[in-house]
């Protein structure tokens, strides 16, 4: 049996000695690098009682207890240092998430600002967001507007008043940044959509790149997320709704920010539920896929569209309404009142 240690290989003989070694560099990096890296295929770890102090003094790695203690300690203040700066490959993601969402929400805002401002000189342009942003920085006033444009018969016949000047100046620079931010959120999205596939390739094909991403930057990493069960993913995003539901003041959510996933968002409200299910369970299983062998495995997404169908099959008609007291709608908000009258008491 062969063992791996932080100074060399090792082959373990009678009463505790060592019958064959292999020794790594006397080098704190190179010794550091080594102890972070995944271990060798075949290689055991030292067993319970195994010496590695003496048997490093035995295979003359070291001469004495205080080089072996000085050495361990060197290399494993500089492992620990390569841990922390190298990080996960999901951090990055969870980071461009991040700024993926203050870049949308400032952009939103400014382009209100915007259809503010150049409203009072074109009201009648009935353009929003980056499509305004881009009409603007590129014509400017009405007058500047091309003939071949679909709006040049509008600005023609503006009630607005006239941009001209330092205004027209201000207006076409703001709406500049305003593209500049949105071509930084395009280019956020395209990474992050690279990343995906690259550190997560199964859960890109179940539930999207952009919110297979956002469920790995609310869970705080791909491994984190792998730990989740199947009813805590489905859930994700839905913090409000679950703790109104844990107070007693409404039905459990059914879903958080995977109801954005086609399958969920265009279905049947009556199916909403169960696809729910069906799709968190998956992507539970496509994560701990990614996490623990990294291969793409199609027969998930044959396996979820088949339990989707088999879904809208069994479900073709919405359930019947009991305000009586079964699962019907304001089931739960008289009991709600009936249990406030009765002060908890059923």
């Amino acid at each position: 049996m062969r063992i791996i240690t932080w100074f060399g290989t090792l082959t373990p003989g009678e009463n505790g000695s060592v019958a064959e070694w292999e020794l790594f560099p006397k080098d704190t990096d190179a010794l550091a690098r080594m102890l972070v890296q995944p271990k060798e295929p075949g290689m055991d770890m030292p067993p319970a009682g195994f010496e590695l102090r003496a048997a490093a003094i035995e295979c003359g790695f070291v001469t004495s207890n205080d080089e072996y203690n000085e050495l361990l300690r060197d290399v494993s203040i500089r492992a620990a240092k390569y841990r922390i700066s190298s990080g996960t490959p999901d951090m990055g993601m969870i980071q461009a998430v991040e700024a993926l969402d203050d870049i949308s929400e400032t952009a939103n805002t400014l382009s209100e600002r915007l259809a503010e401002w150049y409203g009072l000189y074109f009201p009648e342009v009935g353009l929003s967001s980056e499509t305004l942003a881009r009409f603007v920085a590129k014509y400017g006033s009405r007058s500047g507007i091309s003939p071949d444009d679909d709006l040049y018969g509008k600005a023609a016949s503006s009630m607005g008043a006239e941009l001209t000047g330092l205004d027209e100046e201000l207006v076409k620079g703001f709406a500049g940044n305003i593209c500049t931010m949105y071509d930084t959120r395009s280019r956020i999205e395209e990474y992050i959509v690279t990343s995906m596939e690259s550190s997560a390739p199964n859960l890109t094909n179940i539930a999207g790149a952009l919110i297979g991403a956002r469920l790995v930057s609310m869970a705080g990493g791909l491994e984190r997320l792998a730990r989740f069960p199947s009813s805590t993913v489905q859930v994700i995003g839905a913090n409000r709704a679950l703790f109104k539901h844990l107070r007693g003041r409404a039905p459990s959510p059914k879903h958080g920010i995977i109801f954005n996933h086609p399958h969920i968002r265009n279905a049947l409200w009556w199916q909403r539920g169960k696809i729910a299910r069906a799709l968190a369970a998956k992507i539970s299983l496509a994560v701990r896929m990614d996490v623990y062998s990294g291969e793409l495995n199609e027969s998930l997404k044959t396996g979820l569209d088949k339990k989707i169908e088999s879904i809208r099959a069994a479900n073709p008609k919405p359930p019947k309404r009991d305000n009586k007291g079964g699962r019907g709608k304001g089931s739960h908000k008289n009991k709600y009142k009936k249990n406030e009258k009765t002060g908890g008491r059923k």
